[in-house]
């Protein structure tokens, strides 16, 4: 406990000097856009297919890497969902443990080797269970982009935005099946059982196994330097911020820099949960994550019924919209960029983040966390999202409280005002889950970003402390600044991640079907085991 308040005090101390030298937000803000705006613009620079048609190239990268997966593997977005319920549910939790050639005899190839330069050996090394691994992945992805940011897509695509928020999710089901897998196949075991993984990890060893060691290496490095600026952005600031807004509008703060003194609260908490690693991470996400969607789904499906008479017309106006444009600016195409941005931003699929969360999972066989993964997005988008969205349209009928087609400033507040319209004072209850969903997406993040700072760094405690140092700093400095800058900012550094990962991903897809294939045959022989009686024999291991 004594190590805990020092480092506590060590890291928080300069935290403190810095609010007292912050004078206003808005100099934190200016100083803010002036530094990453080259960024942004070039990672969104849109491709002019002609004087109608531009698309952000980065997009084109994420959704043909989504599509390209989805039919390399043969749909297992949809054919792999059953069996991703059960894998969570433990029920093939024995062969994961023991591998189904101990169980029933049924050696398969490689099952016996070691991984090259990797884990020690194919047994069911890991830190953390099937479902912690899950909830830790979604604590970073089912987030304030599921409330604010669907709300921000409303604002500039209109309804329509929504379809194309769900087929983002339907199709990054797939990619997160193929980079979750590399994760597992891939990962570093240190001699205290701590799991190092993640796309750094399976550039490097994948691409090296196919002669292509170089480029790996270079990617490698590349993706630990995006996922580190994505945990101090998208997974850190954006949710800060957000948080942020949503606990100063409630309580009516009136100090500029409320958000400031918000942002070291809400520090301090990060510091106590980031210190113990991934396992005090999961088993935190664990509890929040069911609390906190159970909440906000409840409350969703209250409203949804309460205006059941107008579910109908929201989905007549999100078809149409997804199709015509609505009169947005940037007709279909701006909706679709809109759709997808922002349903991607949320669910991560193709970015490579959850690969580092999921490479921690106890387990022989790799693809049996990747078909676990695939429920990420299904969760996160096509559930969640869609969801509020509705809300939103539903209660905006009446109630007029947004102009889609006008960019929104705030994306919290939005779809506060979208509850309490059925549901009074629900801003209070949304509050809380706001902060929760800030803080498990904080702690997960920063478990991604620590990967990519010991990738290039090196592992030690000194490099641990430096790492978490900055990533507290963030979150304060997220807090204080406007929407715009860091949702910018954070789509940004998110989307670069998509770059190296997809290259790596799709080049190294033979070796995640052979995977498949291994953990396929290694589920269809405990169900022959099964109708056969054997399994009893099996009971004792």
């Amino acid at each position: 406990m004594k190590k805990l308040l020092l480092s506590l005090i060590t890291i928080l101390t300069p935290l403190l000097t810095f609010a007292q030298d912050a004078s206003t937000s808005a100099n934190i803000d200016a100083t803010f856009k002036k530094y990453t705006g080259w960024f942004v613009d070039f990672i969104f620079y849109e491709i002019p297919f002609s004087e109608t048609f531009q698309i952000p190239w980065v997009l084109i990268v994420l959704i043909g890497g989504a599509t390209y997966f989805t039919i390399y593997f043969k749909l297992i977005n949809f054919t792999g969902f059953w069996t991703a319920i059960k894998v969570v549910r433990g029920k093939y939790e024995d062969i994961e443990k023991h591998g189904a050639d101990t169980l029933y005899g049924d050696p398969t190839p490689n099952e016996d080797e070691n991984i090259i330069e990797t884990i020690r050996d194919d047994s069911a090394e890991g830190e953390v269970s099937h479902f912690q691994a899950l909830t830790a992945a979604l604590s970073a992805t089912v987030g304030l982009g599921n409330i604010a940011g669907v709300a921000v897509a409303l604002s500039i695509g209109g309804p329509g935005a929504t379809f194309w928020m769900i087929v983002a999710g339907l199709l990054g089901m797939a990619s997160k099946f193929a980079e979750c897998t590399l994760g597992v196949k891939y990962r570093d075991v240190g001699p205290d059982g701590t799991i190092y993984g993640g796309p750094m990890y399976y550039l490097k060893k994948g691409l090296g196994e196919k002669g292509m060691g170089g480029i790996g290496k270079v990617l490698a490095v590349i993706f630990s330097i995006f996922v580190i600026g994505g945990s101090f952005g998208g997974g850190n600031m954006f949710q800060a911020n957000q948080a942020a807004a949503q606990f100063v509008q409630l309580f009516e703060f009136s100090n500029p820099n409320a958000g400031l003194y918000f942002g070291l609260g809400m520090a301090v908490l990060v510091a106590i949960v980031i210190i113990g690693g991934i396992k005090r991470i999961a088993s935190v996400t664990e509890k929040i994550v069911p609390f906190m969607a159970g909440i906000y789904v409840l409350a969703a499906i209250i409203i949804l019924v309460a205006n059941y008479h107008h579910i109908g017309d929201a989905f007549a106006l999100i078809f149409e919209g997804a199709f015509s444009g609505l009169g947005i600016a940037g007709g279909l195409i701006g909706v679709m960029i809109q759709g997808i941005r922002r349903g991607a931003f949320s669910n991560e699929a193709g970015v490579g983040s959850a690969a580092i969360a999921h490479s921690a999972v106890r387990t022989k066989y790799p693809a049996s966390e990747g078909i676990v993964a695939l429920l990420e997005p299904f969760v996160d988008t096509v559930v969640i999202c869609t969801m509020t969205a509705l809300v939103i349209i539903i209660t905006n009928y009446e109630a007029g409280f947004m102009e889609y087609g006008t960019e929104i400033t705030e994306g919290v507040e939005i779809t506060a005002t979208a509850f309490d319209t059925v549901i009074p004072h629900f801003s209070i209850v949304l509050t809380i889950a706001v902060i929760l969903f800030a803080f498990s997406t904080m702690i997960s993040w920063s478990y991604y970003g620590m990967q990519g700072w010991k990738y290039l760094f090196g592992k030690g405690k000194i490099t641990d402390l430096v790492y978490k140092f900055l990533f507290l700093i963030f979150v304060v400095v997220g807090a204080s600044i406007t929407l715009g800058s860091v949702i910018n900012f954070s789509d940004a550094m998110i989307f670069a991640m998509v770059v190296p990962n997809i290259i790596g991903v799709v080049l190294l897809t033979p070796v995640i079907r052979k995977e498949l294939k291994k953990y396929m045959k290694a589920i269809n022989k405990k169900k022959e085991a099964i109708d056969s009686g054997a399994d009893d024999l099996t009971k004792h291991l």
